[in-house]
């Protein structure tokens, strides 16, 4: 196939920038494409990040091409997907969000919670305008958004841009894989019920071959542990669901233990991974300095293996990612699932007649009866150039409707609330709705102290 299209990364200074690089090198020969283009605001970071792609790309003999834009619109004209992974007031705003919560007596995680909501409030406004740009410019193209928060993100897009937009998060895939891997089945013979909302979700039925295992998996308490790279769940709590939760349930259903071993660490997961960026930064800028790719790259991989290792591992239980056990043995680039996986599915199977089920977060379109069908999800889908077609689910199971239906209500008036901030008086007062409706928050006299610690000017983010 001629080498021709054109692929773009808006926040192509983040971190895992070079590993979606070797994803869409991995690409480039069987879809044509022959360049991509970083774009961010910190031009600096960009080219960091894009020496370090080139590194990885000529290890790989790879044919694609990296350039860095110096204007958003050269990352949107041309494009035939734009990949979007932004962190607005990045990994410092993640860390200070996390610990304004645990000051504030809630568990800190960056897309979850008070976090999670500070999270949103700071970046839908930037995303909304970004978005109107691409329908605009590249009315065509694909947004294929890694945004934080993911579901909430794409759900402002859909609804108030013409953008054509898909979520991804490597989640649902993780967890699939880690219990195909603890079932010891190759992974086509395994089909998995999904069902829920970004960073809630929960898998309701596991077949092998056409035949239902989901009984046996739940009276499986090595199963049930090998689910996840941590100890999280009570197995007698998921078999009383008859539900396998995504790890991020673990801040709505475990949320004092949360709190008790972050507040125990002194810290966050965020204010580790700001560690683990900053010492990255400048062995990956001392590295190419000196004109030594080579050990750029394994520096690089050997903080992904940290970075991934460690998940978890501080609310779980305390640990921390600079445990010496707190990181993964194996080749970051080539795992069955994960950051750069899910997006390289995506792009592959909307370039294909030939239609890929994929997790993903889009449009409901009467996939769940119990939410309008705009609402956003996340679910299963049958993915080809013809467009993404939900699978249907039915009604929500008893256990999760009511969790679900809130956050779905928390999301609407956290969008309308970013909409408005700053210029209507009356946005702080719907921010403190959105926070109240929110059921890990679900206070109206915490609200205000919370929206003063995480956004106001005077805080900590200064």
């Amino acid at each position: 196939m001629t080498s021709s299209l054109k692929v773009s990364l808006i926040g192509g200074g983040g971190i895992r920038t070079p590993l979606v690089i070797f994803g869409i090198n991995e690409l480039a020969k069987s879809l044509g494409i022959a360049e991509m283009v970083l774009y961010d605001p910190d031009t600096q970071r960009a080219e960091l990040m894009a020496s370090l792609g080139r590194a990885i790309v000529a290890r790989e003999d790879g044919p694609l091409r990296i350039s860095v834009a110096k204007r958003i619109e050269e990352a949107i004209e041309g494009c035939a997907f734009i990949m979007h992974s932004i962190r607005v007031g990045g990994i410092r705003s993640r860390a200070a969000d996390e610990l304004a919560s645990i000051r504030n007596g809630y568990p800190g995680q960056e897309t979850t919670g008070p976090a999670g909501a500070a999270m949103a409030l700071r970046t839908v406004p930037i995303v909304l305008e970004q978005a109107n740009l691409v329908a605009k410019l590249n009315p065509e193209a694909w947004m294929v958004s890694f945004t934080n928060p993911a579901g909430l993100v794409t759900q402002a897009v859909s609804t108030h841009t013409n953008a054509k937009i898909v979520g991804i998060c490597d989640t649902p895939t993780e967890l699939i894989h880690n219990l195909t891997r603890a079932l010891d089945v190759s992974a086509d013979r395994v089909h998995c019920e999904y069902v829920g909302l970004n960073h809630l979700g929960w898998i309701r039925k596991i077949s092998v071959d056409g035949r239902d295992v989901t009984e046996g998996v739940l009276n499986d308490d090595r199963l049930l542990a090998a689910a996840y790279t941590v100890p999280l769940f009570d197995p007698d709590m998921i078999r009383q669901l008859g539900l396998i939760p995504t790890e991020y349930l673990y801040f709505y259903y475990c949320r004092r233990k949360a709190l008790e071993n972050q507040v125990t660490h002194g810290g966050s997961r965020g204010s580790e991974v700001e560690k683990l960026n900053e010492d990255l930064l400048k062995t990956l800028d001392g590295h190419l300095r000196a004109n030594d790719p080579g050990l750029a790259v394994d520096a690089y991989a050997a903080y992904l293996n940290r970075r991934s290792g460690s998940y978890m591992r501080l609310e779980g239980h305390g640990g921390s990612a600079f445990d010496p056990d707190a990181t993964f043995d194996m080749d970051p680039f080539r795992v069955a699932s994960g950051y750069h996986v899910i997006a390289m599915d995506v792009i592959r199977a909307l370039s294909s007649d030939t239609p890929s089920r994929i997790i993903v977060n889009t449009r409901n379109r009467g996939t769940i009866s119990d939410l309008d069908d705009n609402d956003v999800i996340e679910t299963a889908c049958q993915i080809s150039r013809a467009g993404i077609v939900p699978e249907a689910l039915g009604r929500l199971p008893d256990e999760t409707r009511g969790l679900v239906t809130a956050i779905k209500a928390y999301e609407r008036a956290a969008i309308k609330a970013a909409r408005a901030l700053p210029a209507d008086p009356f946005a702080r007062l719907v921010a403190r709705k959105a926070f109240l409706l929110h059921p890990a928050i679900q206070d109206w006299e915490a609200s205000d102290p919370l929206l003063r610690d995480l956004l106001d000017p005077t805080c900590i983010h200064c």
